[in-house]
């Protein structure tokens, strides 16, 4: 039986041979306290004050809600005239405050933990280009932006990517991880958030310097964008993303993976709207999981698993439910 590493891999392989079926995030070992993501933010806590970040964004967790998110007012957005950008922000010095070797040993200690031989080395970026864009001056500013000031924009985009580079340079340099988990929400459940041409024009870019340089060094690319895709899949696939990570159920997986032939694998297809509810029932959320292996797995290269971008369900007791019903499809198609 192969470990949950090699499984993985054979996974992602084009023409792999796995096994069983890879449950969820089961094959990646985080290691948290990253100094690169721990300079620019402080860890977040459920009913947290209102607290800014390196970049000056604002993030609230009010108590009963799943999570910490940016909180953009026309009063505290970061960025109020973009023509002069630079006025309004400083791009944190990641390489004056997170290079020197005794940022990384915590961190380093805690990923010596890992049992290498079951799980793959896995770091995490998140906040991506399109990402800090919306969160240094809210959403509609930054449609706006693009449209209207095009030339203060990409200079913007740039910035961050290239920011965005020096962490993942740091990351493999001090820590050397085997898969690095990438967030950039570019759309929706229904559309990207903006047309194809526009993503190509300022987003992109940025991904092929930063993932062709994690690319060149061995890094295995999981990014994460639950989102609908479609029309720029063959881009993420010139980037060097190996694995698309968030696939909600809503883009059309089956042309996707005929359209794909293995060149990236694909990792989610259970809705969340069914299966992370408070009242989702036991039969509702097998149902869902056992829907997406009989319907994606058969054509290879994909991994049923929520499409949030880290393990685990909101309502933890249901994410129990959906290892355990992958296990049981597992146990009936690969006696394992």
């Amino acid at each position: 039986m192969l470990t949950a590493r090699e499984n993985l891999l054979e996974t992602i392989k084009k023409g792999g041979k796995p096994d069983r079926l890879v449950k969820q995030y089961e094959p990646f070992g985080f290691a948290f306290g990253n100094p690169v993501t721990n300079f620019i933010r402080s860890v977040p806590y459920p009913g947290m004050e209102p607290t800014k970040d390196k970049w000056g964004t604002v993030s609230i967790w009010p108590l009963g809600t799943p999570g910490a998110m940016p909180h953009i007012t026309p009063e505290n957005k970061v960025i109020k005239d973009i023509t002069c950008w630079r006025d309004f922000v400083k791009v944190p010095d990641l390489i004056a405050n997170c290079d020197a070797e005794e940022f990384w040993l915590p961190y380093l200690e805690n990923q010596a933990k890992i049992n290498k031989d079951e799980k793959l080395i896995t770091a995490l970026a998140p906040t991506g280009v399109f990402e800090r864009l919306h969160y240094l001056m809210g959403f509609e500013d930054t449609f706006i932006n693009l449209m209207e000031e095009p030339e203060a924009m990409a200079d913007l985009c740039e910035a961050i990517g290239e920011y965005r580079l020096k962490g993942f340079k740091l990351m493999v340099e001090h820590s050397h991880p085997e898969v690095l988990l990438s967030h950039d929400d570019w759309g929706d459940k229904r559309n990207l958030f903006m047309q194809p041409e526009l993503w190509r024009e300022f987003i992109k870019p940025q991904y092929e310097k930063a993932y062709s340089y994690l690319h060149d060094n061995g890094v295995i690319i999981l990014h994460h964008s639950d989102s609908f895709l479609e029309p720029i899949i063959e881009d993420m696939i010139d980037v060097h993303i190996d694995i698309w990570q968030g696939v909600l159920p809503q883009n059309d997986i089956l042309k996707l993976q005929k359209q794909i032939d293995g060149r990236m694998a694909l990792m989610g297809g259970i809705d969340a709207a069914i299966v992370d509810r408070a009242d989702s029932t036991e039969e509702e959320i097998r149902a869902e999981v056992r829907r997406v292996c009989d319907t994606y797995c058969p054509a290879g290269n994909f991994i049923p698993c929520i499409t949030y971008g880290m393990p685990g369900t909101i309502y933890k007791e249901n994410n129990v439910i959906i290892d355990d019903e992958i296990e049981r499809y597992n146990a009936e198609h690969f006696g394992k």
